[in-house]
């Protein structure tokens, strides 16, 4: 780690609905950061829906600690995140308080500024703030707010968000003469997933992968959300791996933002003392499990994420396979940086796997959440229903506001195909229950115990 006495750098990028598996198209992120730092292999969402997720990235508090429940107003949103006051306390305010200089740039929460903040609100904790107001999925034709005063941008290519928040990034960077703590935030791959114009034409013969839960066979087991979904047609498998492609391109800008922001820091002298993290705020469905897009269900597709960390003393190349979970990224970074995280956070810091000393006690389980908005129009493509679930090393474990419940046994099978609840062990799923009634209770440091729950 790094040197005692110092005061690290640390920059996180985290990219919008990026699944697993597809790191190794990119160039950059391969080389520059799974290359050269740890790979964790078994990392979690709280919620597989972007703001209740990125709220408790801000905030190292599960979905029923923060209550931003979903994507939109009134029950979620920034509009939610910012009627509870939760921004007086955050990642960014922790890390400002112990010395350091902060930046947000890219995607903050949905919906941002919301009904309850004009354009030019600017959260407290951050000294850089460069976060779109408008059209932000798109790329282009989006206006920013920049530190309170806004810009709007065209069509033209030099105007794609993606090089925009590299740029803002290298002036970060080279700029900064404290420690710094840098949340990179592009909106690739999401929908749209509008590329870059160089990257228009790449990976034209891609297909999404074949696994074996793509187009599930048998969901006669299944809950009745999961049955009602009939097979994907031929052409609806076209149209799965037209938007892979697209996905696939948009991520190319994100990897050049990547490799921008490394030769920012090797220019400077600085990359020996930052920790680089990359990761997502959910993953995607495509085919799998007969949903031809999406997220916010318990399947690995759409809470399982990429997490790579780069950094002073990291092993170069290494897998991590203990469990970690979104939750754990502002201990993490508090921990790294001499800063203190509020008494309410319930993560826990990942340094020690970082430092390759792992604990005797480690996370066991992690809670992911899921609640249907108010709305329903703003879910028309996800029909799943409010769940609780428990993903532990080995276990699935999902309850549904319909009762209906699904268990999947990893080890014997990993794909999520055999939904083992009508049939398993009772003492089982007694054990599953009250672990995840344990974690669904906690609060604060108490989560830290339930997490270790056998």
């Amino acid at each position: 780690m790094a040197e005692s006495g110092s005061r690290p750098n640390i920059v996180l990028i985290m990219a919008d609905d990026l699944e697993t598996g597809t790191l190794p198209y990119f160039p950059n992120i391969t080389r520059e950061l799974v290359g050269q730092g740890a790979s964790f292999d078994r990392f979690f969402v709280t919620n597989s829906w972007c703001c209740p997720s990125r709220a408790s990235i801000l905030r190292s508090q599960y979905v029923h600690s923060h209550g931003v429940l979903t994507n939109t107003a009134p029950e979620g949103g920034f509009d939610r995140f910012h009627a509870l006051d939760l921004e007086r306390s955050t990642v960014g305010t922790w890390m400002q308080q112990a010395g350091y200089r902060t930046g947000l740039m890219g995607k903050f929460l949905n919906h941002y500024p919301g009904r309850t903040a004009d354009e030019s609100f600017v959260p407290p904790g951050w000294n850089e703030w460069d976060v779109p107001v408008r059209d932000l999925y798109e790329e282009y034709g989006y206006r920013l707010n920049e530190n309170g005063e806004l810009f709007d941008y065209g069509w033209s290519e030099q105007d794609y968000l993606s090089d925009v928040l590299a740029h803002k990034a290298h002036d970060f960077i080279t700029g900064s003469q404290e420690p710094f703590f840098l949340y990179l935030a592009p909106i690739g791959p999401h929908n749209p997933a509008n590329p870059a114009i160089r990257h228009a034409g790449a990976f034209p013969t891609a297909m999404a992968p074949r696994t074996p839960s793509f187009n599930q066979e048998d969901v006669s087991a299944e809950p009745l959300w999961l049955q009602a979904r009939p097979p994907i047609s031929e052409s609806g498998m076209e149209g799965v791996d037209e938007r892979y492609r697209a996905r696939l391109r948009a991520m190319l800008g994100v990897d050049d933002l990547v490799g921008s922001v490394v030769q920012a820091l090797r220019d400077s002298g600085k990359l020996d003392d930052t920790y680089i993290f990359f990761t997502s705020d959910n993953g995607f469905h495509l085919g799998t499990h007969r949903l031809k897009q999406g997220k916010t269900t318990p399947f690995d597709e759409a809470i399982r994420v990429p997490l790579v960390v780069r950094g002073p003393g990291i092993k170069a190349g290494s897998t991590i396979d203990r469990l970690g979970a979104t939750v754990d990224l502002a201990p993490t970074f508090t921990e790294l940086g001499g800063a203190t995280a509020a008494p309410f956070a319930e993560g826990r810091s990942l340094a020690p796997l970082l430092r390759g000393t792992p604990p005797a006690e480690w996370r066991r389980n992690v809670l992911v959440e899921f609640t249907r908005p108010a709305n329903r129009s703003s879910a028309a493509q996800t029909p799943v229903p409010a769940y609780q679930a428990l993903r532990t090393d080995q276990y699935t474990y999902v309850r549904y506001e319909t009762g209906e419940t699904q268990l999947y046994d990893l080890a014997a099978d990993p794909y999520q195909l055999r939904n083992l609840a009508g049939s398993a062990d009772p003492a089982l799923l007694g054990s599953l229950q009250a672990r995840l009634a344990a974690m669904a209770a906690c609060s604060g440091a108490t989560c830290r115990q339930a997490d270790v729950r056998q």
